[in-house]
């Protein structure tokens, strides 16, 4: 995963449920349950600079089954999961990377058992890092989760492209694979950069929604 924001990676399974992972939308997306956690996680290990590649095209069932797995057998409850597109800028490529991933919902956790089954994700997966994010009251956040519907990957995509200032300090993000949702997860001191890059790309900020907590990018 970037090190970066993600739609993530704005940024989870319901096989505990005994649904397949299409089967369930993300409470964070969908507006319901707000679990405890969230991880951000993908198998690939390749760099994607075509947009039309076939790999972009993998829904990453089997995957997210084999996470499920594992966060289950690690204590702590699976929940729903979001098939995620991601864009991010790389700066030596001089264009966008592109990445197929799954955003899973975590409950009954604790920081230091989310931390190590991020861990476990990355080893398995020969990840850089994994990214996980804490939901946490606002005064006790140093991070931000924002989700904002109405935008595409090709508007995220060239919105990175046009504005070289914003795509440094975000990096990049994600859209949920089924519609347009994007999500960016941030420091919360990029509130005001994220708020002007909702408007790049032509998305309304009245109609995001900001969530608190904490964010790692789990690299051990």
């Amino acid at each position: 995963m970037s090190r970066r924001p993600v739609l993530v990676a704005l940024a989870a399974l319901a096989l505990a449920a005994g649904l397949a992972p299409e089967a369930a939308a993300s409470p964070s997306f969908a507006g319901h349950h707000q679990p405890t956690a969230e991880i951000f996680a993908t198998n690939n290990t390749a760099t994607i600079t075509d947009p039309n590649d076939p790999r972009l095209k993998d829904r990453l069932v089997r995957f997210g089954a084999q996470v499920e797995a594992t966060i289950a057998a690690n204590g702590a409850f699976p929940g729903c999961s979001t098939l995620l597109n991601g864009v991010f800028w790389s700066d030596d490529l001089k264009t966008a990377t592109y990445e197929r991933s799954r955003e899973f919902d975590v409950d009954h956790v604790s920081a230091d058992g989310l931390h190590h089954i991020a861990s476990v994700i990355r080893k398995q997966y020969n990840q850089e890092s994994v990214l996980t994010f804490q939901y946490l009251p606002q005064a006790g956040a140093d991070s931000i989760e924002v989700e904002v519907p109405g935008v595409t990957v090709q508007q995220l995509f060239d919105g990175l492209a046009a504005d070289p200032v914003l795509r440094e300090e975000l990096g990049g993000g994600s859209v949920t694979a089924d519609g347009d949702r994007l999500a960016l997860i941030a420091d919360k001191s990029e509130l005001g950069s994220i708020q002007k890059f909702i408007g790049v790309l032509g998305a309304s900020w009245s109609k995001a929604t900001v969530n608190y907590g904490h964010l790692e990018f789990v690299a051990d």
